[in-house]
């Protein structure tokens, strides 16, 4: 029974007497954020589908209409600019390219060391094009993709005149897939994009209160459900903070939705953690919470259904959930406003079970926090609410958004620091460029060997496993994972072909369902991507009546010479070892966590304000970096299974500090104007430690001094103590920032562990 009486109940049983369609669409819109695969998916088959239909009403050529499509594909997915004006002008300037390419592509088809020679410098600038940005990365595209094509169908140039029709014909129809049929502007991206961080928010409250019941049994499932629901949200902050300064009107409604977001994040984070805490015999370890496999700790505190403090969390929980996926235009009426004010009232410890346990009235105070970043996430994203039945914890939280609103809407002038780009052979595109060119080359001559005709197979293999890709070992995996990818396409490309036989348009429509089930799969599986570019390319050639058994078995050859040139010229051609990649990314996550402890130490002793929610952007952008670069040394196929744990285990406790950090951030921004919290300078020197220690790792990571240690000690409410200072009374503002800090103390000496940095007290 929901604590506000009849009306609260019978609202809720309407919400659960919905069909569940919504429920449905939520789920949709949570797993692909921004509904952004799912719109290239059908922007690209939109593409498709309406040139092979203008082609075949003009009376052209399977040929031609394969051509046709591939180019359609080609212009649609390499465009990746976020206004509309400037995709349109990549799309305008992206023609005459292709028209370049595939001219060339014509002419030198039969001329065998000039092609060669071509192929290899077209690649060469194709890869270095990404140097100038979305822009120059979709034109090299295009012009690689495009000359391609012309190999793939055999172009003459006694065919070049009809192919200029068709390609002019396929960008055209792009166009109209990509600014008519399927529109996509920042605006409508940014929109979406809110919409699944509140589906997303929703899922993890739902998960957060079946860690409230979960027998001991059951809680590894509900840990990993609640990690991975954790990252989710996470992931669709950042995808939203990427998308703030086109999708917005101007830069303080940025802002304004950036902090909003990020207060959401860190109060369900913590809402989290709390829950756990009360769910654990002793104090548990944030680390829990992001590192996969970590211990379950010891339930000691099991809830009982029946105690009145338990119930009551539940039902509390369940509102929370409401309260987050229900609509804005149905937040009306006296219901809603009383949910909305029991949840609040937390916050001035009102309405507290007196039964329950210190850690039970910390959820309590979490879900007031969360309720309260929820209330500001619907002010900033759906402006102003109904007020008529506030209560002072409601109106107290109100005025609290209107002081930070003022303040986000003074124009501030923030001083960035350029960084310093490398030059010449140390500049990312300049490197790959010639691992490229001389991968490409050694592909070409090994892929001569095994085909005369298909040798670019084996090019465009080593030219995609360069894509996206910074490191030896990301190279390394890429390649596996194409040719896994290519082996299975295979088996089901033999299989479609038997299906479709002569059946032209069977197979058409076939192949415009791998191209939409290759764009929605690409960002999760780059293996499963292959697999249907490879179904697909087996239903290319059936169409152009080149289809066998033994030309898909060569596919896979191919491929598999074209991985290992491509991985050779890595190692050999200005290599990056994936250790000095991840050295390089560690180095800037722990610069840039130190960044945001300082700024939000600084300000919450009562220095100047900051921008501490960019800084703490950033550090989330770099520990994503890590993340990634991080990739081979924990997949599967790594041999050395102690190196797998060690970059696991670093990366969990980066990300603990990181959460400890955006919240130090959050409470940090929130000290000018907040009537509840005060700046402290006390703080200041406890956290002395943590930037003693943080230098010390990143001067171990980078080499430039390895005989520092990292201080350990007492604990940072006992240095306050021993300061003479007292440590402040529990649940204050000032108290939840020293557990941060202690957690933070406590993660930034854990790293010194596995990155082998000597410990040890103060001298």
């Amino acid at each position: 029974m929901l604590g506000g009486g009849t009306t609260d109940r019978s609202w809720s049983d309407t919400v659960a007497r919905r069909p569940t369609l919504k429920g449905t669409w939520d789920r949709i819109v949570a797993s692909d954020p921004g509904l952004l695969r799912l719109m290239a998916g059908l922007r690209t088959v939109a593409a498709i589908g309406l040139a092979l239909a203008v082609l075949a009403l003009i009376g052209m050529s399977v040929t031609q209409m394969v051509v046709g499509a591939m180019t359609a594909m080609v212009s649609t997915f390499a465009i990746r600019e976020k206004t509309v004006r400037g995709q349109a002008v990549t799309l305008a300037l992206g023609l005459p390219v292709a028209l370049v390419a595939i001219s060339l592509g014509a002419v030198l088809n039969h001329r065998v060391v000039a092609g060669d020679l071509f192929f290899i410098a077209l690649i060469f600038g194709a890869v270095y094009s990404r140097r100038f940005g979305d822009r120059g990365t979709a034109l090299g595209l295009i012009g690689f993709q495009v000359y391609f094509v012309s190999l793939f169908v055999g172009a003459g140039t006694g065919q070049l005149p009809p192919l200029y029709g068709v390609l002019a014909i396929s960008f055209a129809c792009s166009a109209v897939a990509r600014f008519a049929l399927v529109p996509e502007t920042p605006q409508r991206v940014l929109g979406r994009l809110r919409e699944a961080f509140r589906a997303r928010l929703g899922q993890l409250v739902t998960a957060q209160t079946r860690l409230l019941d979960a027998p001991p049994e059951e809680l590894d499932d509900v840990l990993d459900d609640l990690r991975r629901h954790t990252a989710r949200l996470h992931e669709s902050a950042l995808m939203i903070q990427g998308r703030l300064e086109d999708g917005t009107r101007d830069e303080a409604a940025a802002a304004l939705v950036q902090r909003r977001v990020a207060d959401a994040e860190v109060a369900a984070e913590r809402l989290g953690m709390l829950l756990l805490n009360a769910r654990s015999a002793d104090r548990a370890d944030t680390l829990t919470l992001h590192l996969p496999g970590a211990p379950v700790p010891a339930t000691g505190r099991l809830l009982r259904r029946e105690d009145e403090a338990t119930a009551t969390l539940r039902r509390d929980l369940g509102a929370l959930h409401l309260m987050v996926i229900r609509p804005a235009e149905s937040n009306r009426g006296t219901a809603v406003a009383q949910i909305r004010n029991r949840l609040l009232g937390y916050r001035d410890e009102e309405r507290i079970p007196p039964g329950a346990t210190l850690a039970v009235q910390d959820v309590f105070r979490g879900i007031g926090e969360a309720a309260r970043a929820v209330l500001g996430l619907r002010l900033a994203l759906d402006g102003p609410q109904d007020e008529s039945d506030d209560s002072p914890a409601t109106t107290r939280s109100r005025e609290e958004f209107d002081a930070e609103d003022v303040s986000i809407s003074v124009e501030k002038e923030v001083a960035e620091e350029a960084e310093e780009e490398p030059s010449g052979l140390r500049r990312p595109t300049t490197r790959a460029a010639f691992q490229v060119a001389v991968g490409s080359s050694l592909a070409i001559v090994g892929g001569e060997f095994l085909s005369t005709q298909r040798w670019y197979w084996a090019v465009l293999t080593c030219w995609v496993v360069f894509l996206n890709t910074a490191s030896t070992g990301e190279i390394v995996v890429k390649g596996y994972r194409r040719l896994l990818g290519t082996v299975l396409g295979v088996v089901a490309g033999v299989g479609l072909a038997g299906v479709v036989g002569n059946h032209t348009w069977i197979a058409f429509g076939l192949v415009l369902l791998c191209v939409f089930a290759m764009f929605f799969t690409a960002p999760l599986s780059y293996a499963l991507m292959s697999f249907f570019v490879t179904a697909m390319l087996g239903l290319l050639y059936t169409l152009l009546n080149t289809y066998s058994v033994d030309v898909l078995v060569l596919r896979i050859e191919e491929t598999a010479l074209g991985a290992a040139c491509g991985i050779i010229a890595a190692m050999l051609v200005l290599p990056v070892r994936t250790d000095s990649r991840t050295d390089e990314q560690l180095a800037t996550v722990l610069e840039r966590l130190g960044d945001v402890v300082a700024g939000a130490v600084e300000q919450l002793s009562g220095g100047p304000a900051a921008d501490l929610l960019d800084k703490a952007r950033d550090l989330d952008t770099a520990l994503d970096d890590l993340r990634a670069s991080t990739q081979p040394l924990t997949h599967p196929i790594t041999p050395l299974r102690e190196r797998r744990q060690t970059a696991r285990y670093l990366v969990a406790l980066l990300e603990t500090s990181a959460y400890h950090a955006r919240s130090l951030a959050a409470t940090a921004e929130l000290v000018p104007y907040s009537k509840r919290v005060g700046a402290d300078p006390r703080l200041g020197r406890a956290a002395r430690r943590i930037a003693h220690n943080i230098d010390v790792l990143v001067a171990h990571v980078t080499e430039a001094d390895r005989d520092g240690r990292v201080e350990s000690g007492a604990s940072i409410a006992a240095m306050l103590e021993t300061d003479g200072l007292g440590v402040p009374a529990a649940n204050t503002v000032t108290f939840r920032v020293l557990r941060h800090l202690q957690r933070l103390d406590e993660g930034i000496t854990g790293l010194a562990r596995p990155l082998d940095v000597p410990v040890g007290p103060r001298a």
